[in-house]
């Protein structure tokens, strides 16, 4: 018989796959007789938009899968220690960490535990006592369990502040070959009804001001990236199709980390792709704050991001027909596809402008990333800074790319053959009697060139 320190142990611990790096988006306050609020920026796993670091407590419910997903460490065919919580223990647990201030909040998600039915139950006990019965009023974001019955997605949506239903892998074939107990269809179908609930919901709330909430947070989901053959451009139109169909608030990436052995995932013999994940979560920014669409960050003939230069550069480098842009009179939309200027500094330039002409120094102070920005931009008609194509992608190469022990992609065509780490090269480099700095100038060389060819 576990204790419940051990259960906390084993279930925390299979927990730390799950990705809930996400600001709250809830502003409830606190009330006379409750525990918790939600007010100011919010809780989140990590950190809020003001910068503040607040914490969850992250756990699964069960560990113990009745699903055989080839690249889950809690499948059921795989030997590890099994858990399961009662809904009181996890109720009780939350609130006493609470209580010790330990955490703000809770992340709860669970392995298929019998049934998907048997195991949304139980997870919606155990929140029905947290707020109910401690009225317990702090963030909570929780995991639908794709095909349980939509009136328990329902009850879940009026217990959680957020939710998410994992897509897990980008294409229905690599899910009917990596994870055969799961469907697309029952992945999208909870995704499907949360987001007509909240549209349903939202217009309640506008009749009756005392209606429950359904996941004022919104929902999310997350792909694991490197475990499939397919593509960032196929990634990337997933997730663009995601947010336009069920407005989801955030799609989180996870570099396939090798957890468990078995034939049909790939071999890896290098670390994680990291840097690729970097590359499609800054893809992602471009898609919902830059008016970027997934047809103009990649296309057939380059499927996969450029690991030398982020999505942005990476597109004005190709599109040299679209600058230079001039600041003093351009509108935001333009002033959006400029690499260093971002949707703060393009609110700051439009008003700004207004009351003066601006130059170099004026957008330094509002903020604008002149290192990036000049070569794509006029002030009163002078171009900020000249250069050639190779130049300007020498200027513009990330060094985040070049980083020890980071996956690099290939340096001869650049295509997503995973190479191991930018150590090996660095030594082979200075091994030849070159120091540090020059051994790092000649690999962004070879970036260059990479780049240069692309275009």
């Amino acid at each position: 018989m576990l204790t419940l320190e051990q259960k906390l142990e084993i279930l925390a611990d299979s927990a730390k796959y799950d990705v809930a790096c996400t600001s709250s988006g809830v502003e409830r306050a606190g009330r006379h007789g409750s525990l918790g609020s939600c007010s100011a920026a919010g809780i989140c796993h990590s950190f809020t938009p003001d910068g503040r670091c607040v914490s969850l407590l992250k756990v699964l419910y069960s560990n113990a899968c009745s699903y055989d997903c080839s690249y889950c460490v809690n499948r059921r065919t795989n030997d590890v220690p099994r858990a399961t919580f009662a809904p009181r223990e996890l109720a009780e647990l939350t609130i006493g960490f609470y209580r010790r201030n330990y955490i703000e909040g809770l992340f709860l998600s669970s392995a298929v535990l019998g049934s998907p039915d048997a195991t949304m139950e139980r997870m919606i006990e155990a929140l029905r006592i947290l707020r109910e019965e401690y009225r317990f009023r702090g963030y909570i974001h929780a995991k639908a369990i794709p095909g349980a019955d939509p009136l328990l997605v329902r009850r879940l949506g009026f217990l959680a502040d957020r939710l998410s239903v994992n897509i897990e892998l980008p294409s229905a074939g690599s899910l009917q070959r990596l994870a055969p107990d799961k469907t697309r269809g029952a992945v999208l179908a909870p995704m499907r009804q949360i987001a007509a609930e909240r549209e349903q919901n939202s217009r309640d709330l506008q009749l009756y001001r005392s209606a429950p909430e359904f996941a004022p947070a919104g929902q999310s989901t997350q792909m694991i990236i490197g475990a499939s053959p397919e593509s960032d451009r196929q990634i990337l139109h997933l997730t663009q199709a995601l947010y336009r169909k069920y407005s989801l608030k955030r799609v989180f990436y996870s570099a396939y980390l090798p957890v468990v052995q078995d034939p049909r995932l790939p071999a890896v013999t290098t670390r994680p792709p990291l840097l690729r994940e970097h590359r499609l979560y800054q893809a992602d920014w471009l898609l919902r704050f830059y008016h970027f669409t997934a047809e103009e960050l990649l296309t057939e003939a380059e499927p996969n991001f450029n690991p030398y230069l982020d999505p942005k550069c990476n597109w004005a480098l190709q599109h040299p027909e679209a600058f230079p842009v001039e600041v003093n009179s351009a509108p935001k939309e333009l002033l959006l596809r400029v690499p260093g200027i971002g949707p703060k500094s393009a609110l700051r330039i439009l008003k700004a402008r207004r009351m003066q002409r601006l130059g170099m120094d004026e957008l330094k102070r509002i903020g604008v990333v002149l290192k990036r920005a000049q070569y794509f931009i006029t002030c009163r008609g002078y171009l900020g800074a000249h250069g050639t194509r190779a130049e300007i992608a020498g200027a513009l190469v990330d060094p985040k790319a070049f980083g020890v022990g980071v996956q690099q992609l290939s340096l001869d065509d650049c295509m997503p053959r995973a190479l191991p780490d930018a150590a090996p090269e660095l030594h082979r480099l200075t091994g030849q009697g070159m120091d540090a700095w020059q051994a790092a100038r000649a690999l962004k060389q070879e970036a260059v060139t990479c780049i240069t060819r692309r275009m």
